[in-house]
């Protein structure tokens, strides 16, 4: 008998499979035709404009890769996607613009609480934003996934849209709909930072665009290192892996399960604060568009991988930040480069950059 691998290894290639490779190699040499041009014949910018772009599609790329954690952490262990947990970033997003608010009211020595203080306010706002989100998480799925926990998959999905358009609204009636500015401490003032020279030309590191992704970058250690080294994190890759067996072993599945909400809905308060903070508004839409970038990122990096959602949150960032200058495009167009980026991923590797981390049920 010959072995398994010489039989797959003749298997003739379906139209299908021959199609993604004629597809993929084309689209390969469209995009080093795009890069000759851009950077050798045209020279349209500068390093400069790259560089700045770069690291404003690394800051960007963290926060999708936070808010991307909550997605895989929710679908690796309910196989569900929570279409609300872009506005769940939103109502962090609110909860630090208020407490920045507050704090600002306060009168200290030398000038308000937010400016004298800028430590404890920022740790105040993060606690602010961080509990609210928590806490919306956390009766999101007591009350519109929990009682559909049996139920077709289809169902919850609708369930998670409803609760999206119902926090939506809600933030636009209790906030009004005008946009907010995000009233930062003067030490994170935006639009301020090193000056990094390239060129002759000064390229600008913000403040806020540092804070933001080395804050992602530990946030994503702490989570890795909850879920692989305490008790909480083992309990939650035994739901994940079978909830009949873990409530057998003396887990409680439902607890495990609003932790892990909880936890999410953290996350994504924390995104919402960075939101804020480095871009500097905040309205009752703000989740929506970065919630559906999350969900490209988790799918790009791997759906249920914890680190292949903060990669893809980065590389999806950066590809929208530099995609439009080298295709040629406006920047306005920055949104298509990132759909149209799923759905390659989808054609060509669904499993995504590091793959998916599911349970052999689902597989």
């Amino acid at each position: 008998m010959q072995p398994a691998v010489a039989l797959r290894s003749r298997i003739p290639l379906t139209p299908f499979q021959i199609a993604q490779i004629v597809i993929g190699i084309a689209f390969t040499i469209y995009l080093v035709y795009r890069f000759y041009v851009v950077l050798v014949v045209q020279r349209t910018y500068g390093p400069d404009t790259w560089l700045r772009l770069a690291i404003s599609g690394l800051v960007l790329g963290a926060v999708y890769g936070l808010i991307a954690i909550g997605y895989t952490l929710v679908y690796g262990i309910l196989f569900m996607i929570n279409f609300a947990h872009g506005d769940i970033m939103m109502v962090g997003c609110f909860g630090g613009y208020f407490v920045f608010e507050a704090l600002r009211a306060i009168h200290a020595p030398g000038g308000s609480f937010l400016d004298v203080y800028p430590i404890p306010s920022v740790l105040l706002a993060f606690a602010g934003g961080m509990g609210v989100a928590a806490v919306g998480g956390y009766f999101l799925e007591k009350i519109a996934y929990r009682p559909l926990r049996n139920a077709p998959r289809l169902v919850p999905l609708i369930s998670a849209i409803g609760a999206s358009i119902f926090l939506e609204n809600a933030a636009q009636l209790l906030f009004g709909s005008q946009p907010r500015d995000y009233s930062n401490p003067a030490v994170l003032t935006r639009g301020t930072g090193w000056n990094l020279y390239v060129g002759g030309t000064a390229v600008v590191v913000t403040y806020t665009g540092v804070f933001t992704f080395v804050l992602s970058i530990l946030m994503l250690i702490g989570l890795y290192l909850l879920v692989q080294h305490t008790r909480l994190g083992r309990a939650m890759r035994a739901v994940a892996e079978n909830k009949p067996v873990a409530s057998l072993m003396g887990i409680d599945v439902d607890s495990v399960i609003s932790q892990t909400f909880i936890i999410s809905g953290a996350l994504a308060g924390a995104a919402g604060v960075m939101w804020g903070v480095h871009l500097g508004l905040v309205y009752y839409y703000v989740g929506f568009v970065p919630g559906i970038k999350a969900f490209t990122a988790a799918v790009l990096g791997g759906i249920g991988n914890v680190p292949g959602a903060m990669l893809g949150g980065v590389f999806l960032g950066v590809v929208e930040a530099l995609g439009p200058p080298i295709l040629g495009w406006s920047f306005q167009l920055a949104d298509v480069i990132a759909f149209a980026i799923l759905v390659l991923v989808l054609v060509f590797r669904p499993t995504g950059l590091l793959g998916e981390v599911l349970t052999e049920a689902k597989v």
